[in-house]
Order: C-alpha cells, then sequence, then structure tokens
C-alpha cells in the first residue's frame, strides 16, 4: 500500500470539503440559506484545488463512490481501495472537524446533506443513485478517453449535480462528505441515503461506462 497516494487522499479530501463547508457557512453568514451557484461552486472549484494539490499522486478519487468505480474497473485492487476510502473518511472528517472550531456543532449540522422540505427518502436515495451514476460514468469516461481535460471536466460536472440536487437531497453523490457533517455535526439523520445510494450508483455508473465504452473488462 502507498502510504503516499493514501496521504493524498487525505489532503485532497479535506482541501475539496474544506472549501465546500465553508461555502455553505459563508451564505449562512451572510444570511442567504440557500444560494447554489455559491455552494455548487464551492464544491466544484474545491474539487478542482484538491486536483491540482494531490489528483497527480493518487489519481483524485476523494469519493468512496469513485474508488469503488475503480475497483470495478479494475483500475485499482481492493486492498489499497479500501486504503483510499479511510483516507477519504478521515480527510473529510478532518475537514468538518475544522469548521467546527470555527462555528458551532449546529453549523455544521447545517452543512449535512438531507431530503428537501416535501422529498421523501426513497425519493431522495433515487436521485442520489442517479446523479452519482453519472457522475461515475464521467469520471471513468473522461479519465479513459480525455484524461487531459479531467481536471475541469470532472469538478464543472460536479457543480451541475449541485445546481440539481441541493434543494431535493442536499447534493452529496459522496458517502465521505455526508458522513463528515452527520458525524461532527451530531446529527445522523437520513445518512443511510448518502451511504446506499453513492455506493449503488456507482455500480450504475460503471456499468453504463462499461456498456458504452463497448469494451471487455480486463481480466
Amino acid at each position: 500500500m502507498d502510504t503516499r497516494k493514501l496521504l493524498a487522499e487525505l489532503i485532497g479530501t479535506f482541501v475539496f470539503f474544506l472549501a465546500g463547508l465553508m461555502s455553505v457557512l459563508a451564505m449562512r453568514a451572510a444570511g442567504n440559506t440557500v444560494d447554489l451557484v455559491v455552494i455548487a461552486f464551492g464544491f466544484g472549484l474545491g474539487l478542482f484545488a484538491a486536483i491540482q494539490v494531490a489528483g497527480a499522486v493518487s489519481g483524485g478519487h476523494f469519493n468512496p463512490a469513485v474508488t469503488i468505480g475503480a475497483v470495478l474497473d479494475k483500475r485499482i485492487d481492493p486492498v489499497n481501495a479500501a486504503g483510499y476510502i479511510i483516507a477519504q473518511l478521515i480527510g473529510g472528517i478532518g475537514a468538518a472537524a475544522l469548521v467546527l472550531t470555527m462555528s458551532s456543532q449546529a453549523d455544521v449540522a447545517g452543512t449535512r446533506t438531507v431530503p428537501g422540505k416535501g422529498v421523501s427518502d426513497i425519493q431522495a436515495l433515487v436521485l442520489e443513485i442517479v446523479f452519482t451514476a453519472i457522475f461515475v460514468a464521467v469520471i471513468l469516461t473522461v479519465t479513459k478517453l480525455n484524461a487531459d481535460r479531467a481536471f475541469i471536466v470532472i469538478p464543472l460536472t460536479l457543480v451541475a449535480i449541485h445546481v440539481a440536487l441541493i434543494p431535493i437531497t442536499g447534493a452529496s453523490v459522496n458517502p465521505a462528505r455526508s458522513i463528515a457533517s452527520a458525524l461532527i455535526g451530531g446529527d445522523l439523520t437520513s445518512l443511510w441515503i448518502y451511504i446506499v445510494g453513492p455506493i449503488v450508483g456507482a455500480v450504475g455508473g460503471w456499468a453504463v461506462y462499461r456498456v458504452l465504452l463497448d469494451e471487455p473488462a480486463k481480466a
């Protein structure tokens, strides 16, 4: 197991989540409960920065769903994938903990991903599955066919996902992101949606990628 890659995943995830979570707090401090554009670009540009800092070392997963997709496509072995996911969780929790030191637990709880008003758990679950599948399919495809564009295509896709989902599911598509806010915020309500949804979505995204790529899976 390459410790440099694990450290890169930890640091990259920390940078990614810190920018995103702080964008949520910034809106609250400004008296605006939800600003789709600011929060969407907070997470998208956070991912862009994380890719610049650590992507060249680890491949820039920063998301357990992405790592699962990479395992299914045999781009990483299960043992190293487990290390990546642990590093992502530590990095994410670290980012949420830093936000806690600058605000309050209630503020961190306000960054959680939860179904929007009038949205059922099942509806939120379905959307998290579908949009995670889209995200993973984009990542697997662009890193395979147009790797030189991945650094911009992937963050912009995440921006689009956030614009679409923030009012409805909170826009997770990343179990580590939701776990970090829930644990440090002290409220695990509906967390299962954001663990199950992205995992199932990762499998679906990989399946779509394989079908469209029309290549046999690696032996």
